[in-house]
């Protein structure tokens, strides 16, 4: 039993297989796989290399998404303002536009109260005008009822006139 002897036949016939097997792999079948593994490769590049691109355009887009955001919020904070100072402005004029209505009223109405109050002294002087000439009319008559009293009453008149 002889288990490791080498036979030189069929290792000879085994190279020369081989030999055939890799010029024919190589004349045939070796481009064709090169070919296809290169092919592949470059695919896998270009799939990387858009990858790539589709992540740098997706980067500028959240950047974009985000200026937007943030001029969206500058105009919304600006509006926002805008229409509290606006707020601020009709609540000032109005007040002012009724402050001054007010101060119309009160000025009419202090005129108004100066008028009656004329008015009132101006009946209640010719009230005591002809109050005083009824009484005077009354006391003159009572006095001139006298002829004695008529010519005292005169001369005394006519000394009071010479005196002025």
């Amino acid at each position: 039993m002889d288990l490791i002897t080498p036979d030189f036949g069929l290792f000879f016939w085994q190279t020369i297989v081989f030999l055939v097997l890799l010029f024919l792999m190589a004349k045939f079948a070796w481009r064709p796989i090169l070919n296809s593994v290169k092919n592949r490769e470059q695919s896998i590049n270009d799939a990387l290399a858009s990858a790539e691109t589709a992540r740098k355009e997706m980067e500028n887009l959240r950047a974009d998404n985000e200026k937007l955001m943030q001029e969206a919020r500058a105009e919304r904070d600006a509006i926002l303002k805008e229409a509290r100072e606006m707020k601020e402005k009709v609540i000032t004029d109005a007040s002012t536009e009724a402050q001054k209505k007010a101060d119309k009223i009160v000025e009419d109405a202090k005129r108004s109260i100066e008028m009656e109050k004329k008015s009132a002294m101006a009946e209640l002087k010719n009230q005591v005008a002809e109050l005083s000439v009824e009484i005077a009319e009354k006391v003159v008559r009572k006095e001139l009822s006298d002829k004695k009293e008529q010519h005292r009453m005169i001369e005394k008149m006519i000394g009071d006139a010479k005196l002025n």
